[in-house]
Order: C-alpha cells, then sequence, then structure tokens
C-alpha cells in the first residue's frame, strides 16, 4: 500500500488498521495462554511479569465478582461502543487523527469482545509491579484502547474550542 492509496481509501485503511489491530490483540493473548497454564506468573524485570490470568469483570476487574451477569452486560456495551466508533470512523469526512484513535478502540474493543463471547473472559497477561505494588493485569487490547483515549483527551486540551458564529438579531441586521 502507498501513502497515496491510503488517503484515497481512508475507509479501507481503516478496517486494515482493525484488522491487524485485532489480530495483534488475539495472538498475544493465545500465545500467553499456550505457553503459562492459568494463573502462572513469569518473571521478565524487576518491573514487569508475564502471566495468564482471566477477568470476567471490566478495568480494574470492575464487576468481576458478580454472579455472570456481567458477561452479558460487557458484551452489549462492547457491541454498542465498537459500533458506534466503527459508524463514525467510516462516515466520510473524519478527520485521520480521530479515525486512527477510533481503530485504537474498535480493534482494542473487539479483541476484548472476542474474548468475552469465546471464553466468558478476558486473558491478561501483562503484569506491571514494583516491590510487591502490583497494577491490574491487561493486555494489548487495553493498551490500544487506553493510547486512543489519551490521544483524544490530549488533542481536546490542544485544540481550541470552534467558534459558533453569531447570529445577529433582526434590529441589528442593516436594512
Amino acid at each position: 500500500m502507498t501513502a497515496r492509496w491510503t488517503k484515497r481509501n481512508p475507509r479501507w485503511t481503516w478496517l486494515a488498521a482493525v484488522a491487524v489491530l485485532l489480530l495483534l490483540d488475539q495472538s498475544t493473548k493465545s500465545y500467553f495462554s499456550t505457553i503459562l497454564e492459568l494463573g502462572e506468573a513469569v518473571r521478565v524485570t524487576d518491573l514487569l511479569n508475564f502471566v495468564h490470568v482471566l477477568n470476567t469483570g471490566a478495568a480494574f476487574s470492575l464487576l468481576a465478582d458478580a454472579s455472570g451477569w456481567q458477561r452479558w452486560f460487557f458484551i452489549g456495551v462492547s457491541v454498542l461502543v465498537v459500533g458506534v466508533v466503527s459508524v463514525a470512523c467510516l462516515a466520510p469526512h473524519v478527520e485521520p487523527l480521530d479515525r486512527w484513535a477510533g481503530a485504537f478502540v474498535a480493534g482494542g474493543g473487539g479483541g476484548n469482545l472476542v474474548d468475552r463471547i469465546h471464553i466468558g473472559a478476558v486473558v491478561d497477561f501483562l503484569d506491571f509491579h514494583w516491590r510487591n505494588i502490583h497494577w491490574p493485569a491487561f493486555n494489548l487490547a487495553d493498551v490500544f484502547i487506553v493510547c486512543a483515549a489519551l490521544t483524544w483527551c490530549l488533542v481536546s486540551l490542544k485544540t481550541p474550542p470552534r467558534q459558533q458564529p453569531t447570529r445577529k438579531s433582526p434590529e441589528e441586521l442593516p436594512s
């Protein structure tokens, strides 16, 4: 693909990006699920372990201890978010940065959605820690979603708000 093709075909480029991100996420989850037993941890550095854990909840294991209804709730939320972001990103006139950030949301959200549908939980394998303080385990899909959200936040801070044209009252209009 050339840069010219990607500019002429932003929707196909977006779909390809989502597919690559989804494939990368699912491949890494499959790899770590294969080489590590459920619950196993392998020390990589003083700050990183590779683990194999399943998260039935959302971020930070929110609602992980619920009685099972959360699986269908999170599937519904994921379908809604990925669907809305996809429709917005495939619209004709979308800013390139918004389209790319949307690809990361759709790819990451889609990766976690596949896990929830297929096994009922999300496979997590990255465990960052400092001494005995562990950040909740996560995966590449989570990284994609967080990077997209941070990008949108940073861009919204830098971009000045659009000025709405002011309407003149009938008394102010020239006669």
